[in-house]
């Protein structure tokens, strides 16, 4: 009787901390996309009024890019905190930290009120998100990928960058009506609505994680005694070439923020294109996602990470060309074409497989804190990507093309470190992050005994 209630509990286990990374995942990008579309959109013209139209837009893009700056120490905390005491820890502050924040910047005065206090109060909340994603994403990645059947690693870890679409998607649907309101009303109050909303979603998420156990993996190294007395020190001593691998790796991301925040504005402020046209876009791009992201992960069990993220990466470089072209023409049919086939199913081959690939790199005692700071310091590239596309963005027709050749650069990069890294997807999970020098001792000493 006992087995049979630890075999259902090892069964139940891996399903509940996917849906717990699921809907703390998706709790947590809604946050974090409804300010990069409240950046597209509104708070050039609430919190920078006095500049011109686009060195408004370049301020309102700066001011989501800084909540990337936040990310690599928030990841080097939250890292430490994770690998020394716990996941769950690190996944229940996060919610908690993202959903405050969040809140506070629906109700902030603006510049008007208050002046120029009103965008530096943007910018510390903002940065308090960077702080919260940073250390999500990795505790939700690690739990999951700790909890999952060593042949469904990609697969489970998959769920949290499904749940990452979900709140891009929940983000964007709540500000289609917002979008549809008069000028007036929208920039008075109605920009605020999706911001107060966080207090429900978060409420949600945190309903859901309060009961989720300790990784099987991390308690095996608590009871061994094995963890590291300072993480990132055994990170950078031992694996710091899976880091700069994950960092390559990351600026994939660029092309996320490039389609959702740039193009978005790109589309509305100067190619004139319906807001609710691009939102729908947006919308539907996610859908696919959200089944195409499990599918590219399920391949990833069967035939390896690798060519999966790499197909991604590449895709993603050539699409990109595409889209924007059509968005300048003004082609809402092509816009609808390239934009579901760049970022609802090219892309989330990347997308889906990151999270295997990344983790797998790295061993319990440093795996949330290598995936943290690793990610991090690669999205905050991606975070500042729609900043540098403003500034890159040149005039007339082919005004987009250097933005579009920024986005396939960092493609390549993100493809070219991908392919420099280890196979993991049949490498058990005793045996991750381990060096080709240590995985020969521990088999020798194996035979030994």
């Amino acid at each position: 009787m006992s087995n049979t209630n630890a075999s259902a509990g090892a069964t139940r286990s891996p399903r509940k901390a996917a849906l717990a990374s699921w809907i703390g995942s998706a709790v947590e990008y809604y946050d974090f996309f409804i300010y990069g579309t409240a950046a597209a959109l509104v708070f050039n013209k609430i919190f920078f009024p006095s500049f011109d139209p686009k060195t408004g837009t370049i301020a309102a893009f700066a001011t989501f890019g800084v909540g990337y700056v936040t990310r690599p120490l928030g990841a080097v905390v939250l890292g430490h905190i994770g690998d020394k005491f716990g996941r769950k820890r690190v996944l229940t502050f996060t919610l908690l930290l993202m959903g405050l924040s969040t809140f506070l910047v629906g109700l902030l005065p603006t510049y008007d009120a208050i002046g120029i206090f009103a965008p530096i109060l943007l910018v510390v909340l903002r940065m308090l998100q960077g702080v919260s994603a940073s250390g999500e994403q990795a505790g939700a990645n690690s739990m999951t990928l700790e909890h999952a059947p060593a042949h469904r690693r990609a697969f489970f870890t998959s769920f949290t960058l499904s749940g990452t679409q979900a709140g891009l998607i929940l983000a964007t649907m709540v500000y289609l009506p917002i979008s549809a309101m008069p000028e007036a009303d929208m920039l008075s109050w109605g920009w605020r609505v999706p911001f107060l909303l966080s207090a429900v979603v978060v409420a949600v998420g945190f309903w859901v994680r309060r009961t989720l156990p300790e990784t099987p993996a991390f308690e095996e190294e608590s009871r061994a005694k094995k963890q590291s007395k300072l993480p990132i020190a055994t990170l950078f001593r031992e694996q710091r070439a899976s880091v700069l691998r994950v960092i390559f790796a990351a600026l994939v991301s660029v092309v996320s923020t490039i389609f959702s925040v740039f193009t978005l504005s790109y589309a509305v402020n100067t190619a004139h294109i319906p807001k609710p046209t691009m939102l729908n876009v947006l919308v539907f791009a996610n859908i696919i996602a959200l089944a195409a992201i499990p599918a590219w992960a399920t391949l990833a069990d069967r035939i390896g990470r690798k060519p999966v993220f790499i197909f991604g990466a590449l895709g993603s470089a050539a699409l990109i060309w595409p889209y924007i072209w059509a968005i300048s023409r003004g082609d809402i049919t092509l816009i609808w074409v390239f934009g579901l086939l760049l970022s609802g199913v090219v892309y989330s081959a990347a997308n889906g497989v990151w999270p295997a690939l990344y983790g797998e790199m790295f061993d319990t005692r440093v795996r949330l804190s290598g995936m943290a700071i690793g990610t991090q310091i690669g999205f905050a590239l991606g975070g500042f990507a729609p900043t540098i596309s403003a500034a890159l963005m040149g005039t007339g027709p082919n005004g987009w093309m250097p933005v579009a050749a920024f986005t396939t650069a960092t493609s390549l990069i993100a493809a070219i470190s991908a392919a420099t890294a280890r196979e993991t997807y049949r490498v058990p999970m005793h045996e991750l992050g381990q060096s080709g020098e240590t995985r020969q001792a521990t088999v020798g000493g194996s035979l030994k005994a």
